[in-house]
């Protein structure tokens, strides 16, 4: 029998505010543990919580570049459970009225463009964070509340993922939209994204799902990926031997590449929602909805459309170039500057993005946009050569200077004034008498070698364009 894995997503993400969501505690990450407190957010009796503006304008900015519908209106509710990083022993969340719902991305298949859809983005507050000691004999845990109170959003996909690709796939490009729109910084390391994994195997083609399981403690996109191409075989595995599925909740064990059961569904938490009676309903008008919607920028499939239309690029070299907004302006600022549009996303993709380690830090890249631009340019007007060029590229990575004044101190001009070309010509044919025989007799090598012995003797300035066309000439002669 063959099976179909069911894979839903469940995604949290710490908003990019400078104060948290119901009180002006800061969000600043690294601070001192339990520096970054208040009564508000440590619970204590008597305060009322009052909803950060900014959360919900990213929020609903989130929804609508993730193709949400926006609820006119919506409300907080009370999820209770008692945790040791939990101060009040409830969570501010949003249960059967989200801010956001009903959207979905797209993502590329070997089947063509699929769309993932997401059943709702909704916000709550974070809990703080338990600090376990590493000394095996002075067991002992502490709480660091500077994270209570932090601004999240939790996207909950549909169970339209099939495959571990696409799971990644999805991730990337939600994140890859959340930083265009600036909601967030999406940093894995600092827990400003988290994901959930809920996954099931059915038989093929049937429409009944199978039992799911979640996974938990995965910190970063390939995590998702092994975690769940592991469990997915396991699963595989226990239904060929007639094994039941338990509905469980599972951690992923990256040492390993396992994962391993934390609790059974007898465990879960019963919640007890219920509407949060120190916070008031949100009602959005929809002026309001169409102002945010205004105030987005450019989309990055928005963006790739616009780059194969505007600049005739390739798919890949469009979809490549927009992977973040830094990268796309900076090649922008190239084609600015009067380079070819193919030039600049060959030169960008190549000898650029081999230099720097994450395409979000080209800001601070050395090599800046104007001067990339002119460097290129003296390919265009033959004063250097394509070859020049990446010895001039590694100067300017070396020193900063510009290629102008790169090129006048190291005098790596091209060589093109046909007099002097034609004297080391001369000189070439005159020491190389097998190699132009080879030619008449019609052996194509034979110029290539004639060629490079030409750009030997002329340090590689010489112009290989005129070059070829020189000896061409003298040869037939």
């Amino acid at each position: 029998m063959e099976f179909d894995a069911v894979i839903g997503l469940e995604v949290h993400v710490q908003l990019n505010t400078q104060s948290k969501i119901f009180c002006s505690c800061s969000t600043q990450f690294g601070a001192l543990a339990n520096t970054q407190v208040c009564p508000v957010c440590l619970g204590l009796p008597g305060v009322l919580p009052v909803l950060n503006k900014e959360v919900l304008k990213k929020a609903i900015q989130a929804g609508l570049a993730l193709n949400c519908k926006i609820a006119s209106y919506s409300k907080f509710d009370r999820k209770n459970y008692f945790y040791p990083d939990l101060p009040k022993a409830y969570q501010i969340s949003q249960y059967d009225k989200p801010i956001c719902y009903d959207g979905y991305i797209e993502i590329a298949t070997d089947n063509g463009i699929k769309k993932i859809g997401i059943t709702r983005l909704h916000m709550e507050e974070d809990a703080g964070k338990n600090i376990h000691s590493e000394d095996s004999n002075y067991k002992v845990s502490y709480v660091d509340f500077n994270r209570t109170g932090v601004p999240l959003i939790e996207i909950v996909s549909e169970p339209d993922i099939n495959t571990p690709d696409e799971a990644y796939q999805y991730l990337q490009n939600l994140r890859s939209i959340l930083k265009y729109i600036e909601v967030s910084d999406c940093n894995m390391e600092e827990g400003s994204l988290r994901c959930d994994v809920n996954v099931s195997l059915k038989p093929k083609g049937s429409p009944t799902f199978g039992q799911k399981v979640e996974i938990k403690n995965l910190n970063s996109f390939r995590s998702v990926k092994l975690a769940l191409e592991y469990e997915i075989e396991r699963q595989k595995k226990m239904l060929f031997q007639n094994e039941k599925i338990i509905q469980e909740t599972r951690l992923w064990d990256a040492d390993r590449n396992i994962t391993f059961s934390m609790r059974s569904k007898e465990e879960a938490h019963d919640y007890r929602y219920f509407p949060e009676p120190d916070l008031p309903p949100i009602e959005i008008s929809q002026e309001i909805i169409e102002q945010l919607k205004n105030e987005l920028p450019e989309l990055p499939h928005q963006k790739r459309i616009r780059f194969m239309q505007q600049y005739g690029l390739p798919e890949y070299d469009a979809q490549v170039l927009t992977t973040t907004r830094q990268l796309a302006s900076y090649y922008e600022s190239v084609v600015a500057d009067g380079v070819q549009p193919k030039k600049a996303s060959n030169w960008i993709m190549s000898e650029v993005l081999a230099k720097i380690d994450d395409p979000e830090t080209i800001d601070s890249f050395i090599v800046k946009p104007k001067d990339l631009a002119i460097l290129l340019k003296r390919i265009d007007d033959a004063t250097i050569s394509g070859k020049i060029a990446k010895t001039v590229f590694e100067e300017m990575l070396e020193t900063g200077k510009n290629p102008d004044t790169i090129i006048n101190e190291k005098g790596l001009r091209q060589v093109t004034d046909t007099g002097a070309l034609e004297s080391i010509i001369d000189e070439v044919i005159k020491n190389n008498p097998k190699s132009v025989e080879d030619y008449k007799s019609g052996k194509d090598k034979a110029l290539k070698f004639l060629i490079g012995q030409v750009m030997k003797e002329s340090k590689g300035k010489a112009n290989p364009q005129m070059v070829n066309d020189i000896l061409i000439k003298k040869l037939s002669q």
